[in-house]
């Protein structure tokens, strides 16, 4: 059996910070059959928003998945989806430093 590398990203939201929010998100990948692997979120500021990290295998369907997610009510828009090596994004620069 051969190794291979699985293509891996992180999808950064900035959403609100109440409960539910990341059961709508996590839904709306379970509802298309989307795996995520992980998730990592941390309020942000006075703890009105939160910023939402969620890890997962990259494939055809994602840019599809972040159109979708940035369309939920609590997300406050701006979803970027990026390697996970990468700390390009505001988000991330909040979780890693």
């Amino acid at each position: 059996m051969e190794n291979q590398a699985v293509a891996r990203t992180v999808l950064e939201l900035d959403v609100y910070n109440h409960p539910g929010v990341m059961s709508h998100v996590v839904g709306l990948f379970s509802r298309r059959a989307y795996n995520v692997e992980g998730i990592l979120v941390m309020p942000v500021g006075s703890g009105a928003t939160s910023a939402s990290g969620c890890w997962s295998m990259k494939d055809q369907r994602l840019d599809q998945m972040v159109k979708q997610v940035e369309k939920l009510e609590d997300v406050l828009g701006g979803a970027s989806a990026r390697a996970p090596n990468t700390r390009s994004s505001s988000a991330s620069r909040r979780f890693f430093r």
